[in-house]
């Protein structure tokens, strides 16, 4: 008798271990959802996304195998942000990506239980997602994309010596450029240089922005601001015309035309966002996942940008810079 409850016991303890065993394997077979909310498309962000789906790849996790991505662009518009951050609640995503700011607030005014990875928000903290980088205390965490501003307007002095007067375009809408426009202020005292700015509401109003400080300044100074990126040749055409230099704050804008930048990478802050991903997929609270910045710097000058308005870079400049553009 003994011996026959013995037995059955051990039967119903190894069914329960493979059935234990089956379940782990079932959910280590999950499609992991991923909802990606862009605020516009424009090359630096289109960067970001691109380095967080390759970081994803390079740890094993693929789109259309196991993983599932859906991106959805606002098209630079607040109120289709939040309808996107709804959509991926209703669908019960696993992630949700978001690139700027205004797209991470969306989602994280709709949900505090989906983990939310964010990259090029330039001031989680003020913008309400996190309650320090260190610690972001939430669902959200990820990357900021806060520039070296103050050593962006020393390359303007550097480049221009006899700079006076420095323009700055922004969206006086988006918490990241006023952010970086208050930096560029600070940095800009420190070396005899007045910042005139000239803001817009929409991409529509770029072109005559930037005309409205012509005459006015030496030299233009681009923050990462999403409706002026993403309108940059219209600032590059009418700067050109003026033989005004432009300063640029990331590569997608000395690639259109700008003179320099001293700035960060955005496919790098998007591979660093993708491998934060991985941890949370593998377990981690987002919670306690310091928000990051930018590990790559780099000087890039734009030498045929710079031929074209007549400036010519100083040689030491050329000698340090970490790419020419010819």
């Amino acid at each position: 008798m003994l011996k026959k409850v013995f037995i059955l016991i051990l039967s119903t303890a190894l069914l329960s271990t493979t059935f234990i065993a089956c379940s782990q394997t079932a959910s280590s077979n999950k499609v992991i959802k991923i909802g990606i909310s862009q605020l516009v498309e424009h090359p630096a962000l289109d960067s970001a996304r691109e380095g967080f789906i390759e970081a994803l790849k390079e740890a094993g996790y693929e789109d259309g195998k196991n993983i599932k991505i859906d991106f959805q662009n606002a098209q630079n518009d607040i109120t289709n942000a939040q309808t996107i951050a709804r959509k991926f609640v209703d669908e019960k995503v696993d992630m949700i990506l978001a690139i700027a700011t205004s797209a991470a607030q969306a989602a994280a005014n709709v949900t505090k239980d989906i983990p939310i990875l964010i990259t090029a928000v330039t001031d989680p903290v003020s913008a309400g997602l996190a309650e320090s980088l260190e610690k972001p205390g939430g669902n959200v965490t990820g990357t900021t994309d806060m520039n070296p501003v103050a050593e962006q307007i020393k390359l303007i002095k550097d480049l221009v010596p006899n700079a006076k007067k420095v323009g700055i375009l922004y969206n006086a809408g988006e918490i990241n450029s006023k952010v970086q426009v208050d930096i560029a202020k600070q940095a800009a005292a420190e070396y005899g240089l007045t910042i005139i700015e000239a803001t817009v509401s929409n991409s529509n109003e770029v072109s005559q922005a930037t005309q409205s400080l012509m005459g006015r300044v030496d030299a233009i100074y681009v923050p990462t601001d999403n409706t002026i990126v993403s309108s940059i040749g219209a600032v590059i055409k009418v700067a050109n015309d003026h033989k005004i230099p432009v300063i640029g704050s990331e590569r997608g804008q000395v690639e259109a035309g700008a003179i320099a930048t001293k700035g960060i990478d955005y496919k790098e802050l998007g591979k660093q966002t993708g491998r934060i991903a991985v941890e949370i997929i593998k377990g981690k609270k987002p919670q306690d996942i310091p928000i990051e910045g930018a590990k790559v710097v780099t000087l890039i000058i734009n030498q045929k940008a710079a031929e074209t308005i007549g400036l010519t870079i100083p040689k030491d400049i050329l000698d340090n810079a970490d790419e020419v553009i010819k």
